[in-house]
């Protein structure tokens, strides 16, 4: 189904199955299908499984602006309200993690039971004198030029990284890299474009007082693109009773390279 938000734009969204609703938030540069394998585990599970496009991805509106954490998370906000439960459950993937940051810091956790923050940018990815675990500067202003450059050729590459190939002893087969380009391409260049300044240089530092709520938070050791000091660790130690888990040797898209055990702490969770 489409909703749309408070602005007049339209955010694509899938809404299965039926139980305690879990609403799933995908990273860059992908879509709410990058969570296929959680879906299918929570589905079978007895939950109720919301994914959405994040607005300029996939089959959501692709405006020209709007491309911030604000705007994020009032969208995020339009689908909870479109849910209609009493409470939801969210999940954040990469960049996925600042929405219910944001959401949580502006419209406060009433409407929702718990958060999970997978691969996470919470709290602060970009490198400066208060975080000088952070990743520098010169490496978003790179990503933003391979993709004005050749956005294709750049997609095919960073999945890679992504996926830790070469790096994680069980490499994603070349059908999912395949079928992770195919959600890539879906999004409008200007979002791909500005959703990086959305995420490496959003602070979310103030907002983590926010989770006052169950927080689990899991994280691959091997992580290139959200390196886990700066993030999944520093977002442990800020956030009151937050439990870390940290996957030994694993990259970024963990979704993907180690699905079953994300799976199974991820229900272990839900059902607490």
């Amino acid at each position: 189904m489409h909703i749309e938000t408070s602005e007049g734009h339209v955010i694509h969204v899938k809404d299965m199955g039926s139980g305690q609703p879990v609403i799933l938030i995908h990273g860059w540069p992908l879509t709410g299908d990058m969570w296929e394998y959680q879906t299918l585990a929570l589905l079978e599970a007895g939950y109720r499984v919301i994914t959405y496009d994040r607005r300029g991805f996939g089959q959501s509106g692709h405006p020209a602006d709007g491309y911030n954490y604000d705007v994020f998370a009032a969208d995020l906000a339009a689908v909870i309200d479109k849910v209609g439960a009493p409470k939801v459950s969210l999940v954040g993937f990469s960049m996925g993690g600042g929405e219910i940051a944001r959401y949580l810091s502006r419209y406060g956790s009433a409407k929702v039971d718990r958060a999970a923050l997978v691969s996470s940018v919470v709290p602060y990815m970009l490198k400066d004198d208060s975080n000088p675990d952070g990743v520098d500067d010169s490496v978003f202003d790179q990503l933003q030029a391979q993709v004005r450059e050749d956005r294709f050729a750049f997609l095919q590459s960073f999945a890679k990284t992504f996926y830790g190939i070469g790096l994680v002893s069980k490499p994603v087969s070349n059908g999912l890299l395949d079928w992770t380009f195919a959600l890539a391409i879906m999004a409008s260049p200007k979002a791909t474009v500005d959703c990086i300044n959305a995420f490496g240089r959003t602070d979310f530092r103030p907002d983590l007082p926010a989770f006052d709520i169950p927080t689990l938070i899991i994280h691959g050791t091997s992580d290139k693109t959200v390196p886990i000091d700066p993030t999944g660790r520093a977002a442990a130690a800020a956030i009151p009773g937050a439990q870390l888990i940290e996957y030994d040797g694993e990259p970024h898209g963990l979704f993907a390279t180690a699905p079953d055990r994300l799976n199974a702490d991820l229900l272990d969770f839900l059902a607490r």
